[in-house]
C-alpha cells in the first residue's frame, strides 16, 4: 500500500510499521457498542475509514446488540457486565468506586497485555481522558486521546454531590495525564481552546481533526418521497431531532414551546432514544400529534427521516459544557446538513460555523421563550428548502479526510518512541 497525505501536517503518514500495516486499537472504555447512537458510529465510521490503511481493532467495554461490526475485530473488556437493557452506550453509568477501581485495574492489564499486540492506541474520551494513553507511553505503547468534550460538574448538577465530585476529580486527573502524552486530538477548533484553558494542554500538541459524514449515506434525497415511506403528511412542517435523549440534548424548550403555541400543521418528529425518553414521551401524550417520539430507528434509515423533515434540531444544554460552550463536533449537524436540510441550533461559536453565520439555519437557546419567540415567526417551507439547498454547496469532510488526519497523529505518537 502507499502512502497517504493527510492535510493535518502536509507530510506523508507510514501506514506501515517494520514492513507490515500499521496495528491499531481504538480502544473505548467509556461506552458500550450500540451502532444506532452518535458515539459508537463515530468510532465505528472511522475505524473502517482506518482500515483502508492500518489493521484496526476495537475495544469497547461490551457490545450492547447481537450482531458484531462487519469486517471490523472487536475486543470485549468486560463482556458479563453487559447490562439486560441499552437505554444508550454510556458504560459507565452508576458505577461505584470499587467497581471503577476494578475496571481500570483490568483496562491497565489490557494496556499491558497489548504490548506487541498494536503499535498505537487512540483512546476514546472518557471520564479518565488521557490517563490510558500516558499509562501505555510509559511503557512503550504510544496512545493518542481522542478528545469530544471537556466535563462539567455543573451538568450533572441534579445527580448529587457524589456525581459531582466523581466528574470533577475525572476532570483534574485528566489534565496531568493529557500534559504527559505527544498528541491529543480534538474535534474542533473550539474544544482545542477549552483543552487549552481546562486542561493546561500546550496548544501546539492539541492536533484538530473535524469528525466525517458517510457522503454515500448521507446524501440529498426527495422530501416527498422520504414522507411517503415513513407514512408522514406531505402537507405538514416537520421539525426533527435525530439522537440520544439525555440532559446534553436537551427538547424540553422546543417540546414546552409547540405545547403552548400549538403552531398549525407544525409537528416535532423524534428519533432516538434515552434516560429523558420517559419525561418527554409523557409530555408528548397531551401534544394531540404535534410531539410524536418514534424511538431508535436502524442508522441506514435515518437519511431518510432527515429528508422528510423541513428543519432539523441540535439543541444543547450550555452546562454539560466545562467552559459553558459547545465544543462538540456535534456530527448530527453535518449530517442533517449533507442531507440538504436548514438546522436550528443552540447559539455557539460552532454551530454559527457551520452554520456560515446564519445562511443555512439559526442560533435558537434552547430555553422555551427563545422556542416561543421562533416558532412565532416560524419561516415557510419554501424559504427553509431554499436554505438546504444551500447547504449542498457546502460538502461537509468525509470519513477518509478524518482517516488521514488520525493517521497524522499516530506517526507523531510514534516518533516520540523513536519508532
Amino acid at each position: 500500500m502507499g502512502l497517504a497525505e493527510p492535510v493535518a501536517t502536509g507530510r506523508p503518514v507510514a501506514t506501515r510499521v517494520g514492513g507490515r500495516r500499521l496495528r491499531i486499537c481504538y480502544l473505548v472504555p467509556g461506552h458500550g457498542l450500540l451502532s444506532t447512537v452518535g458515539p459508537s458510529r463515530n468510532v465505528l465510521s472511522l475505524a473502517r475509514a482506518l482500515s483502508a490503511y492500518a489493521d484496526v481493532t476495537l475495544a469497547f467495554r461490551y457490545r450492547l446488540e447481537d450482531r458484531a461490526p462487519d469486517g471490523l475485530e472487536l475486543v470485549e473488556l468486560e463482556p458479563e457486565r453487559r447490562p439486560p437493557r441499552a437505554v444508550d452506550d454510556a458504560a459507565m453509568r452508576g458505577m461505584g468506586i470499587l467497581e471503577f477501581a476494578r475496571y481500570l485495574a483490568r483496562l491497565r492489564r489490557f494496556v499491558r497485555e497489548s504490548r506487541g499486540r498494536f503499535d498505537v492506541f487512540l483512546e476514546k474520551s472518557w471520564i479518565l481522558s488521557g490517563h490510558l494513553s500516558a499509562y501505555g507511553l510509559a511503557r512503550g505503547i504510544p496512545g493518542v486521546p481522542v478528545e469530544n468534550v471537556v466535563p462539567s460538574a455543573a451538568r450533572h448538577a441534579d445527580a448529587g454531590l457524589a456525581k459531582r465530585l466523581r466528574v470533577e476529580l475525572g476532570r483534574r486527573l485528566a489534565g496531568p495525564a493529557l500534559r504527559r502524552v505527544p498528541v491529543v486530538l480534538a474535534e474542533t477548533e473550539q474544544l482545542k481552546a477549552q483543552i487549552v484553558e481546562v486542561w493546561g494542554v500546550a496548544p501546539e500538541r492539541v492536533q484538530v481533526v473535524p469528525l466525517g459524514v458517510d457522503r454515500e449515506l448521507f446524501r440529498p434525497r426527495d422530501q416527498g418521497e422520504a414522507r411517503r415511506a415513513l407514512g408522514l403528511g406531505l402537507d405538514r412542517t416537520i421539525l426533527l431531532y435525530v439522537g440520544v435523549l439525555d440532559e446534553t440534548h436537551s427538547l424540553d424548550g422546543i417540546i414546552e414551546a409547540l405545547l403552548e403555541r400549538r403552531p398549525p400543521g407544525v409537528e416535532l418528529h423524534v428519533v432516538g432514544d434515552g434516560p429523558r425518553r420517559a419525561a418527554y414521551a409523557e409530555r408528548a401524550s397531551t401534544s394531540v400529534g404535534s410531539v410524536i417520539l418514534h424511538g431508535r430507528v436502524p442508522h441506514t434509515s435515518v437519511p431518510t427521516w432527515i429528508a422528510a423533515a423541513d428543519l432539523c434540531l441540535a439543541p444543547y444544554e450550555p452546562r454539560a459544557f466545562a467552559t459553558g460552550a459547545l465544543g462538540y463536533a456535534t456530527m448530527k449537524v453535518p449530517e442533517y446538513l449533507s442531507v440538504g436540510r436548514p438546522v436550528a441550533g443552540s447559539p455557539s461559536a460552532r454551530i454559527r460555523e457551520l452554520l456560515r453565520g446564519g445562511e443555512l439555519g439559526f442560533e435558537v437557546p434552547a430555553d422555551a421563550a427563545s422556542w416561543r419567540a421562533f416558532l412565532a415567526d416560524l419561516p415557510d417551507r419554501e424559504r427553509l428548502a431554499a436554505m438546504g439547498r444551500a447547504a449542498l454547496r457546502h460538502p461537509q469532510p468525509s470519513w477518509d479526510d478524518t482517516a488521514r488526519g488520525y493517521l497524522a497523529a499516530c506517526e507523531r505518537a510514534l516518533s516520540s518512541l523513536g519508532k
